[in-house]
């Protein structure tokens, strides 16, 4: 559907719908130009509202710039680059899958494990000895071009959807604790001994949250929820995958991005940092456990 001009003629018959989201009626419109805008859209004027075009040109609303800024579906500050987190993720991703392919040993210092080596041996590396580290390089790590292929793709085709939805700092604290999740999960419920890495537990927080932002936004989830079901089958059907990463940074993508899009405007941060809070200290409490089981 074509953005309507403002002050374009209205057909009397049809309702009108948001410039920006063309998929919802509204009955609002900006004070200054008088094009339809959607709640999402609206910034607080001195009378009425404002839309985000408006806005940026210099509106004199009344307010400070940051009370007159566009915000974001979840009350995100709109970028200039709305993909520049997704950029740099990927940029670290590829920087140490290059340090890794030019030193390999570097490979054992990052991917995640319970103790090594094995008893009757006294364990000296792991995160049962201390290396809590390993729970964040582990995110970042990759050993077959395949994989961080796929991993990266995915990061680029979703990330990219829900750092413009969410903004920076959300979409970016959305990514770290579902991949932290995902480590977590796999470091309780794997073998001590069993070494893994990628960062599938993110990526699959993106898919959580991208299914939730889309019901959200009330678009057709069918091809989410099918390329989710594919790569569930790819997690319990082929060997050597991690599915422990997967099922919890899955979980922790949906609860986060449920808390992320669906927080009451008055109480937004509050409940979106604090459900970020909330399933940190579950990570927390799940590493603690097993480490003492470990140990």
């Amino acid at each position: 559907m074509d953005d309507q001009a403002a002050g374009s003629p209205q057909d009397a018959r049809s309702v009108p719908v948001c410039y920006r989201h063309p998929d919802r009626e509204t009955g609002i419109r900006c004070t200054r130009c008088e094009r339809p805008i959607c709640p999402e859209c609206m910034v607080d004027a001195s009378v009425g509202f404002q839309c985000p075009d408006c806005v940026r040109g210099g509106s004199g609303t009344g307010h400070s710039p940051t009370a007159s800024m566009p915000r974001t579906i979840a009350g995100g500050t709109v970028a200039a680059d709305p993909r520049l987190v997704t950029k740099i993720l990927l940029g670290i991703n590829l920087a140490v899958f290059l340090a890794v392919q030019i030193r390999s040993s570097l490979l054992s210092e990052l991917y995640l494990i319970g103790e090594w080596p094995p008893a009757p041996f006294l364990p000296t590396q792991g995160v049962a000895e201390g290396e809590w580290y390993r729970l964040v390089t582990s995110m970042f790590t990759h050993e077959e071009i395949w994989h961080i292929g796929f991993n990266m793709l995915g990061l680029w085709w979703l990330g990219s959807m829900l750092e413009e939805a969410l903004g920076r700092a959300r979409y970016l604290a959305l990514y770290l604790i579902s991949g932290l999740a995902g480590s977590a999960l796999t470091y309780l419920l794997a073998s001590g001994t069993t070494a893994s890495l990628g960062a599938s537990g993110a990526i699959f927080g993106l898919f959580g949250a991208t299914a939730v932002l889309m019901r959200r936004r009330r678009y057709d989830m069918r091809p989410v929820v099918a390329l989710l079901v594919i790569n569930l089958i790819f997690t319990f059907g082929w060997n050597d995958i991690a599915w422990q990463a997967h099922i919890g940074g899955l979980v922790a993508g949906v609860v986060i991005g449920y808390a992320m899009v669906h927080a009451p405007r008055e109480r937004r941060a509050l409940v979106q940092y604090g459900t970020c809070a909330l399933v940190l200290a579950v990570i927390v409490l799940m590493t603690v456990l097993r480490t003492a089981q470990l140990t």
